[in-house]
């Protein structure tokens, strides 16, 4: 029960943010989700309703330098390998989406490693 309250409660959270926050093809949306075991991060384009790119803490990529997902060492991993990829594709600004959490933890250690990697946001 007490998860289910959480849950709804980061869901009008994210619904609050998510009206100000939208992403274009030029300035695409930064989503971060966290789990217990891992996280995960997505450049998205809400124009026309795709995920350009996506990183999370259970690929290959990622497991060959780090061996869990679930740490803050995890996220400035995975903020690293999504500003790599998003240089490749030719993306520098993107629109942050905390995702309803708080900006501390985790979910700033991404963001503070996708802009070292180079993303203005």
């Amino acid at each position: 029960m007490i998860t289910k309250e959480r849950r709804a409660a980061r869901d009008i959270r994210h619904r609050r943010l998510r009206r100000h926050v939208i992403g274009s093809g030029a300035r695409p949306r930064l989503a971060v989700f966290r789990s217990l075991n891992h996280i995960y991060a997505q450049l998205v384009d809400d124009e026309v309703g795709r995920t350009l790119l996506a990183v999370d803490s259970r690929s290959k990529a990622f497991r060959a330098r780090q061996p869990s997902g679930g740490n803050v060492a995890a996220a400035k991993l995975v903020g690293e390998l999504l500003a790599e990829k998003a240089k490749a594709q030719g993306i520098q600004r993107v629109v942050f989406d905390r995702g309803g959490y708080m900006y501390h933890g985790r979910v700033k250690a991404l963001a503070d490693a996708a802009r070292a990697g180079g993303l203005v946001f």
